[in-house]
C-alpha cells in the first residue's frame, strides 16, 4: 500500500537558536547547523497528497520541566490533519509556534507510520524532539536608536515556572542613555499574542539640544492582546522622575523644569502593519495611534496626549519605492500647571525632519530647546537601486539611492482658541527640506541615511545642517 512506501518522512531540520533582539548569540543556547531535509525518493507528491491519513499520537522527546497543557495548546491542530502533506505542513506550523515560545533551544519533527496493536493502516505518529533552554542563559548585543548606539548585556531565566514565563535583567550603556531593567513576561496558553508583563526599571538620559538630564524610576504593566487585523497594548506605568541641567550654561526656562515630579499615567496603543519590512519596506502600510492620559491614577502630573503615525509604500517599475509619512500629535494639559518639558515632543533631525540638527525646531530658549505640544510632520520618499546595479544579488541589494522631500512644523497652541486658530497656527512657519542620498539597510535591525540636505523655511532659532548629514535609527519620517 502507499502509506508501506513511504516508509519515514522528514520534515526540514532546523536548529534554531532562542530568538535574541538582535541577533546576540545566547551563551546558554548555542546551535549547530542546520541539517538536509531526509525525505524518500519514491515518495511522491500526488501519493502523499491523496492518501487519507489519521494522527493517532503525537511523542515529545526531552521535554522537562515544561507543563503538559501548554504544549497541547501549541500542537493541537495536528491531529486535524487529513493527509500527510496536510500532517507535514501542520506540524511544521506547531514546530514555529513551539519555538515562538523561547523555552526550546531546538525543535525537530519526525513523522512515522503508527505501530503497535491498536495501529489503523493508514496511522501516523508525530514525534517532537526537543532540547530545552537552560534555566538561566545571557546573551549580549548592540542596539541602534534614533541616532544613538548601545552594548546591551541581559540574563535571562526562560520558562520558569513550565508555561513559557520568562524573567529577564537587562543593563544597556548607550552613548545617551543608561537604564537597567527587570521585567516579568507570561503568555496565555494557546495564544502566544496575548501576553502580560510587568518592568521595574531606571533610565538616565541626556539630551543635549535641551541641555537637560532626566532619570527616570518607574514600574510599568503591560497587557497585549489582538483584535482582528489589529494590535493593541493597555498600559499603567509610574515613573519618578528627576529633572536637572546638563551644563552650567542652560537656560532659565529649563533650570525652572528641574526637580522631581511623579507621574503615573494609562496608556493604549494601537498597530496595524501590513508592511513586508520595517526597517526600509518596498510594499504595505503602517498605522500606529497612541493615547495617554496621565494624572487620573494618582502623581502630581495630568495631560493628555494623543499622537499618530501613518506610512504607505508602492513599488514601482524598475525595483524602486515610493513612501509616503505622515506623523502628528497634540499635548493638552489638564488643570492648572503647564506641561513638563520631559512630556512634550520635538522635532527635526536626520530621522524626521533632515536638514534640521537632532530635536531643534520649535520653541527654544538661550538656544536650549523646550519642545512643544503640538506637531505635524511628513515626508515623500523614492527609494531606487544603485546607478548601475554593483553587487546585485549580493551586498548591493543592502544600498538603495534615495530622494526625499520632509516639512514639519511645532509650536504650542493657546487652548483656550479653536480648531481653526489651531490649524492656522500648526500652518505658519512651516520648516521643509528636499534632498538625496544614500540608504543602507543593516538587516531587520536598523538602517543607515547619509543625505546631502537643503533646508528651507527656516525660522529664527532653528539649527540647521546644510549640506551633508548622517543618520542611523530604526524609526524615520
Amino acid at each position: 500500500e502507499a502509506t508501506h512506501r513511504v516508509q519515514r518522512c522528514f520534515l526540514p531540520r532546523f536548529q534554531s537558536l532562542e530568538p535574541l533582539p538582535t541577533g546576540g548569540p545566547d551563551f546558554g543556547a548555542l546551535g549547530e547547523e542546520a541539517e538536509l531535509v531526509e525525505v524518500e525518493p519514491e515518495a511522491k507528491q500526488e501519493i502523499l497528497e491523496n492518501k487519507d491519513v489519521v494522527v493517532q499520537h503525537v511523542h515529545f522527546e526531552g521535554l522537562g520541566r515544561t507543563k503538559d497543557d501548554i504544549i497541547m495548546y501549541e500542537i493541537s491542530d495536528v491531529f486535524k490533519a487529513k493527509n500527510l502533506i496536510d500532517v507535514m505542513r501542520k506540524s511544521h506550523e506547531a514546530r514555529e509556534k513551539l519555538l515562538r515560545l523561547g523555552i526550546f533551544r531546538q525543535v525537530e519533527v519526525l513523522i512515522d507510520t503508527c505501530q503497535g496493536d491498536d495501529a489503523l493502516p493508514n496511522g501516523l505518529d508525530v514525534t517532537f524532539e526537543v532540547t530545552e533552554l537552560r534555566r538561566l542563559t545571557g546573551s549580549y548585543n548592540t542596539m541602534v536608536g534614533n541616532n544613538e548606539g548601545s552594548m546591551v548585556l541581559g540574563l535571562k531565566f526562560p520558562n520558569l515556572f513550565g508555561r513559557a514565563e520568562k524573567v529577564t535583567f537587562q543593563f544597556s550603556y548607550g552613548t545617551k542613555e543608561t537604564s537597567y531593567g527587570l521585567s516579568f513576561f507570561k503568555p496565555q496558553p494557546g495564544k502566544f499574542e496575548r501576553n502580560f508583563s510587568v518592568n521595574l526599571y531606571k533610565v538616565t538620559g541626556q539630551f543635549p539640544w535641551s541641555s537637560l538630564r532626566e532619570t527616570d524610576r518607574g514600574i510599568s504593566t503591560e497587557f497585549n492582546f489582538p483584535v482582528w487585523k489589529t494590535n493593541h497594548t493597555l498600559k499603567w506605568e509610574g515613573v519618578w522622575r528627576e529633572l536637572g541641567c546638563l551644563a552650567r550654561t542652560a537656560s532659565f526656562s529649563v533650570r525652572e523644569e528641574s526637580g522631581h515630579s511623579l507621574k503615573s499615567s494609562l496608556s493604549h496603543a494601537m498597530v496595524i502593519d501590513s508592511r513586508n519590512s520595517s526597517i526600509l519596506p518596498r510594499r504595505g502600510a503602517l498605522l500606529k495611534i497612541n493615547q495617554e492620559l496621565a494624572g487620573y491614577t494618582g502623581g502630581d502630573v495630568s495631560f493628555l496626549k494623543e499622537d499618530f503615525e501613518f506610512q504607505l509604500n508602492k513599488q514601482l517599475i524598475w525595483d524602486s519605492v515610493v513612501s509616503a509619512s505622515l506623523w502628528g500629535g497634540m499635548l493638552v494639559p489638564i488643570g492648572d500647571k503647564p506641561s513638563s518639558i520631559a512630556d512634550r515632543f520635538y522635532l527635526g533631525g536626520p530621522t524626521s525632519v533632515r536638514g534640521f540638527s537632532m530635536y531643534s525646531i520649535g520653541p527654544q530658549s538661550e538656544g536650549d530647546y523646550l519642545g512643544g505640544e503640538a506637531y505635524w510632520a511628513g515626508g515623500l520618499h523614492l527609494y531606487t537601486p544603485l546607478p548601475f546595479r554593483p553587487g546585485r544579488g549580493g551586498f548591493g541589494d543592502l544600498f538603495r539611492t534615495h530622494f526625499f522631500l520632509n516639512a514639519g512644523n511645532l509650536c504650542n497652541l493657546n487652548y483656550g482658541d479653536g480648531p481653526r486658530a489651531h490649524l492656522q497656527k500648526l500652518a505658519e512657519c512651516i520648516r521643509w527640506s528636499y534632498g538625496a542620498g544614500v540608504v543602507l539597510r543593516l538587516g531587520n535591525i536598523a538602517r543607515l541615511e547619509l543625505n546631502y540636505c537643503f533646508p528651507m523655511g527656516v525660522q529664527s532659532g532653528d539649527r540647521i545642517c546644510d549640506g551633508v548629514q548622517f543618520g542611523a535609527g530604526i524609526r524615520f519620517l
